[in-house]
């Protein structure tokens, strides 16, 4: 702020310190046509009305004031805000341009200009411009949670956990926020944390704070269930009763939608599907943005399906899809085209990959490598996952794409992948591994001699990158019928933009799977890994022959631990993927053919998945 060089300016500054805005705003009403263009009375002025809820007056303040300075930064970042709050969203993007040809260090434009694509959901503009504005001020608390959003609604996982690195220690954040912190938090895995942030929100003032307790209150609710901690869940949903949802003033939509989604998400863990299809189909009603419109459907559909309601589930999926397409069209629009392939990792010539160019490096041997759980999503590798888990052996680290990290880092640095491999020396192969290593070091520290099984599904498409580093390590493919992989991945709520748009129609899904065993086929006859092939329905129909069968091909001699699993579930709290819930109920065969209800969808995707049903040995 300039120093008030005339006495109306130091008043003002008076009255403004005093906290006293609306006074700053009549003393700038007795303003002389001498004192009109001063500096100071003008920025006093523009912040007071800013402060008063008066944007597009503020901005027009701020307008005069940047015309007349023109070459400093600050008043054309004050017009961006302003402009902003009054709904000139191209006025502030030009204003914000402004600012940072000027200051092109200033972490809060930055910021700033984030907020602004924030709110034209133009997310990945948002991320990089908040990224930005991190790397220029680390301890800017605001801008690495709105970073973190931006990570989170564009799918970039590795980025948001380094936004949120030191969360714990955060200040309170306004509820709002600390609604939005927790929700990030939950996702990574860090539920205590994401509960921390919730307790130490800053509520605002009556009536608007009894709202928020009740959002609040719902989200812990979810925290709990998400967590598989239902006594917990329970007792706070006790804070939640329906009826004080029912007596929420209009305006206060998104709390009344949030408590019956709560409601509903319970209601389905004490197996009343249809007291959850009503509160899911209130919810969805009631939804005030796309996520949470999204998050209603789902659970619409996975109750009509419950209860045998299959149209009706139908018709839910094909709502909650076109609003998941809706929020992946601001995030990877060209994912849109009918011929994207939204699965596509590494290079095209994986097929033209061949290992007999490589040069022999040193490798770990099959016991000190990861085992890789893969196959395509909704197979039953967080089954499997949760069963080598078990076992004292044996340690996961959760759902984790650092194979595919290592890709990307190639490609980063000028390489082409998968062709490249053959030119790696063994200082580089031996660097990859480290920086592997040093990941997982980071989410399991304690690993110590226990071997470190990586369930990714997608590493699948990775399988170069891994005979690269662990030739010798042992690979198990999960298989379960085609078309109760694809129903199963239709009803699930993925986070990932690129998996919106794959699960947006069956033709995607289908055209996807086919797509992912093509190159599973190719590199596996062209790289012969260690592959056992575990297969759910023969699981589900012989536990206890396929666990020693599992036990053997690890060359475990006792298996035992494996059959516990669920048990080891419960305790285990989080489990990163949609079979949270499943997993702890031990094997079951409700999963098994489930496509037949919807077999009048599946019909025109069959020609496109009878090939891999053939080979796999699956019937229609």
């Amino acid at each position: 702020m300039p120093t008030a060089n005339t006495d109306l300016a130091g008043t003002m500054a008076d009255a403004w310190n005093a906290g006293e805005p609306e006074r700053v705003i009549a003393l700038a009403g007795q303003a002389t046509p001498a004192q009109e263009n001063d500096e100071g009375v003008l920025l006093l002025l523009g912040l007071a009305q800013q402060a008063t809820g008066r944007p597009a007056q503020a901005a027009a303040t701020f307008r005069q004031l940047a015309q007349q300075r023109p070459e400093v930064s600050a008043y054309w970042n004050n017009l961006a805000v302003v402009s902003r709050q009054a709904g000139d969203l191209a006025g502030a993007e030009q204003a914000l341009r402004t600012a940072l040809a000027l200051a092109p260090g200033d972490a809060e434009v930055h910021y700033n200009l984030g907020l602004l694509y924030t709110q034209q959901q133009r997310w990945m503009d948002a991320r990089q411009a908040l990224l930005d504005a991190v790397e220029l001020s680390p301890a800017f608390i605001e801008a690495r949670l709105q970073a973190a959003y931006a990570c989170h609604v564009c799918g970039d996982n590795t980025q948001q956990e380094a936004m949120l690195q030191g969360a714990d220690d955060w200040p309170a954040q306004p509820a709002e926020q600390a609604l939005l912190l927790s929700a990030m938090l939950s996702a990574q895995g860090q539920p205590d944390a994401a509960l921390h942030a919730l307790a130490q929100a800053q509520l605002p003032a009556e009536p608007t704070a009894t709202v928020m307790r009740l959002r609040i209150a719902a989200q812990r609710v979810l925290l709990h269930e998400r967590n598989n901690r239902i006594d917990a869940a329970r007792d706070e949903l006790r804070q939640l009763p329906l009826d004080a949802l029912e007596a929420l003033p209009a305006e206060a939509q998104q709390a009344r939608a949030d408590g019956w989604r709560a409601h509903a998400a319970l209601a389905m863990r004490a197996a009343a599907p249809a007291d959850a299809a009503t509160l899911y189909q209130r919810a969805l009603d009631g939804a005030v943005d796309n996520e949470a419109r999204a998050s209603a459907a789902f659970g619409l559909a996975a109750a009509c399906d419950r209860q045998g309601r299959y149209a009706e589930a139908w018709q839910a999926l094909q709502q909650a899809h076109a609003v998941q397409l809706e929020i992946a069209r601001h995030v990877v629009p060209e994912l849109l085209a009918t011929d994207s392939r939204p699965l596509q990792l590494g290079g095209e010539a994986s097929g033209r990959c061949v290992p007999l160019d490589w040069p022999p490096l040193c490798s770990p041997d099959g016991r000190h490598s990861p085992v890789f759980v893969v196959g395509f999503p909704r197979s039953g590798t967080t089954l499997l996952e949760q069963m080598l888990d078990a076992h004292p052996a044996f340690q996961s680290m959760d759902e984790r794409a650092y194979i595919h990290e290592l890709i990307e880092g190639m490609e980063l640095v000028g390489q082409h992948y998968p062709a490249d491999l053959a030119t790696l020396s063994q200082q580089d192969v031996d660097q990859l591994r480290s920086v592997y290593w040093r990941r997982v070091a980071g989410v399991l520290p304690g690993l110590g001699e226990r071997r470190l099984v990586d369930k990714n599904p997608l590493n699948m498409l990775c399988l170069p990158m891994i005979m690269r580093l662990f030739p010798r390590a042992r690979i198990i493919l999960c298989l379960r019928h085609p078309c109760d992989v694809l129903l199963s991945c239709s009803m699930q709520a993925f986070r990932s933009p690129a998996f919106m748009v794959l699960c947006s129609s069956l033709q995607r899904l289908a055209q996807g799977y086919a797509h992912a065993f093509e190159q599973w086929s190719r590199d596996v006859e062209a790289f012969a890994p260690q592959v056992l092939e575990w297969r759910y329905e023969s699981v589900v129909g012989q536990f206890d022959a396929q666990v020693a069968r599992l036990g053997q091909f690890l060359e475990t001699a006792d298996a035992s631990p494996m059959t516990r699993f669920a048990e080891h579930a419960r305790r285990k709290r989080f489990i990163s993927t949609p079979s949270y819930a499943q997993v702890t109920e031990g094997v079951h065969r409700r999963a098994v053919d489930r496509w037949q209800h919807y077999r009048e969808q599946f019909e025109p995707v069959l020609p496109v998945l009878q090939p891999w049903l053939d080979r796999l040995g699956y019937e229609t």
